[in-house]
């Protein structure tokens, strides 16, 4: 294979990989992929034929280098023999599980591979993982959760940290928060810095989107543009359980309304010559999926790339609403090649190495931490004395929280004590990490038709 990126690639497994954007943009680092599983199928072949059209492979190469399915299903792909020796394990693990707008079940939900993914890292051992989700995840509610996946990773010989990355600090017109979980090798560790902002903030929505907007003679685009300052909210995907393609929730179509934008939908063509419809006496555009696709990093594939920028060209395939879906659910590749940029110069140890204050140990919980590590079980009182004596002041209220935080996630197990008070114990992890038994596998298959 010939290399994309700078000399010769570094191999990647890419699970959960949609539609390519995590995928372009690492490409464009120096990666390749030696596999990328994706479970719908309309978004596997718009990878698929991209990897042909715009990344240099041959249709071979891009046949067996897509799989389609449910990535935890051996009958897909064996990770002992796919995955053996890799560079990088990467992916954008469902998102419903952390979000507001899924109820923020995580464990508790069939989606939820995120705990599955670490277990799959400490399993086939490669020298690094980039694992990213929405901002949900870095909330109070999921703080053992993450707590859990970091002491994983240290158990698995990783030395992990996680940052919160906003798209519009690399270029993208999208207010999209990403949080991002990378863990190294220790030989490698010293060489990563996470990417800065690039200087000059993306472009305005008008901006950015003027020409598309013209591009069927309509006189108002620049007066338009002119108006839609500002990135635009953040793009949302959606879920088969829902309707057709829109914008996202009323928050978001307020935002959009401001911006001259109307977010009921989307379009199959730019404005015609006459202008959109006037709504509240201001012409509201809709989007197309050439505009959403923009928005999200992406080049147009039929446009030449500006001399010295970075090309992220790509073609999607599929109807309307399927494409939306394609673009809404991506990682937006700018952000994916800047971190693909700092895993490459790690991977290869390029820079300065520098003093890891990862390697001590990290806490998220610290309620979390006492009661793993603690023999027996402990009231609330005994928690807040003991983290008291560790230097963390919590009062009653916290500690409850923390607590009724960590039930979703993990079994808590309640003493009664003779004095009338309740002691707690945390038991075993509820999410699923690959056993056979778990609930996990049946409400994935009653409901796979609805997942997105």
């Amino acid at each position: 294979m010939s290399a994309v990126g700078p000399e010769k690639p570094l191999e990647v497994v890419e699970i959960c990989a949609g539609a390519g954007g995590q995928t372009l943009g690492l490409e464009r680092a120096g990666f390749r992929h030696r596999l990328a599983i994706e479970l719908d199928d309309k978004a596997a072949e718009t990878l698929r034929r991209n990897l042909v059209e715009f990344l240099g492979y041959s249709e071979d190469e891009a046949r067996d280098s897509v799989k389609v399915g449910d990535v935890a299903d051996p009958a897909v792909w064996n990770p002992a023999v796919d995955a053996e020796d890799l560079d990088l394990l990467a992916g954008g693990v469902p998102c419903p599980p952390f979000s507001i707008a899924g109820r923020q079940l995580g464990s508790s939900d069939e989606r939820d591979l995120f705990a599955w993914a670490i277990e799959l890292c400490g399993k086939v051992q490669p020298k690094a993982l980039l694992l990213e989700n929405v901002r949900g995840l870095s909330a109070n509610r999921f703080a053992g959760y993450r707590q859990h996946v970091l002491d994983r990773l240290k158990e698995h010989g990783y030395i992990a940290d996680w940052k919160l990355l906003q798209a519009d600090d690399f270029g993208v017109s999208q207010l999209r928060p990403r949080f991002v979980l990378v863990a190294l090798k220790e030989e490698y560790a010293p060489y990563f810095r996470w990417p800065e902002p690039e200087p000059g903030g993306a472009k305005s929505v008008g901006e950015l989107l003027v020409d598309l907007m013209s591009e069927n003679g309509w006189t108002g685009a620049r007066e338009w543009a002119d108006g839609a300052t500002g990135i635009a909210p953040t793009i949302v995907g959606g879920s088969k359980k829902h309707g057709g393609a829109d914008l996202g929730p009323t928050r978001a179509k307020r935002a959009w309304a401001e911006k001259g934008v109307d977010a009921m939908g989307v379009a199959n063509e730019a404005p015609p010559a006459a202008g959109p419809p006037v709504i509240e006496g201001r012409p509201r555009p809709k989007l197309t999926t050439a505009m959403v696709a923009r928005i999200q990093g992406w080049q147009d594939a039929d446009r030449e790339v500006p001399e010295g920028a970075d090309d992220f060209r790509w073609r999607f395939h599929g109807r309307k609403t399927s494409v939306y879906r394609q673009i809404g659910n991506a990682f937006p590749p700018p952000v994916a090649k800047k971190l693909g940029d700092s895993l490459y110069q790690a991977l290869t140890k390029r820079g300065v190495p520098q003093a890891l204050v990862e390697t001590a140990d990290i806490v998220t919980d610290p309620v979390y931490k006492l009661l793993r590590g603690s023999t027996r079980a402990l009231s609330v009182d005994q928690i807040i004395a003991k983290l008291s004596v560790a230097g963390t002041v919590m009062d009653q209220p916290s500690v409850e929280r923390h607590l009724n935080h960590l039930k979703h996630d993990f079994e808590i197990m309640t003493v009664a004590r003779s004095n009338g008070a309740a002691a707690y114990r945390i038991g075993e992890f509820k999410g699923f990490t690959g056993q056979e038994d778990h609930r996990r596998h049946d409400l994935f298959t009653q409901r796979r038709s609805k997942i997105s």
